[in-house]
């Protein structure tokens, strides 16, 4: 499989523009002054993922005590995202990657293999943005199940 082709550290992050749930555009530039927490997950309303977003959803205010807004993102279409955040009660905004544009620029749209079969999809990382809008941190091996401690843990070590 080949390695996953990611932005370096200290440059400025890919800028993108895409749609939230509600369909509200939602730029990097929008940020600046914010550390952003990006990460990429593989689709809505699956176990792992369900895992990941609820963590978030129960630590958004040790985020927001460090300036931080997270973002998740995936190529599902906005209503989707719409109903994986009323069926999870979810407090943060999750972004629709349709044509993968955004997780290609993040080089994290790559061949996966799934229980004996090989298929381009999103990988599950994690970038940390400054609020200068650089790349300060990324997680490549992401624990669904402590996610949200281990980035909490990683915005406190980058102060």
């Amino acid at each position: 499989m080949a390695a996953l082709d990611l932005p370096t550290i200290g440059q400025p992050a890919p800028d993108f523009t895409t749609v939230n749930q509600d369909g509200t555009e939602v730029s990097m530039k929008s940020l600046l002054g914010k550390k952003v927490v990006l990460y990429f997950y593989p689709k809505a309303m699956t176990p792992g993922c369900t895992t990941q977003a609820c963590g978030i959803r129960d630590t958004k205010a040790e985020f927001e005590s460090r300036n931080t807004v997270v973002l998740g993102i995936s190529p599902d279409a906005p209503s989707k995202l719409t109903r994986f955040i009323e069926k999870q009660e979810l407090n943060f905004d999750l972004l629709s990657d349709e044509d993968h544009a955004i997780a290609e620029s993040y080089g994290v749209w790559a061949l996966k293999k799934f229980m004996g079969k090989e298929y381009v999809g999103i990988h599950r990382l994690t970038f940390i943005i400054d609020e200068q809008g650089k790349l300060a941190h990324i997680i490549e091996k992401v624990k669904t199940k402590t996610h949200h401690d281990d980035v909490l843990a990683i915005l406190d070590s980058l102060n």
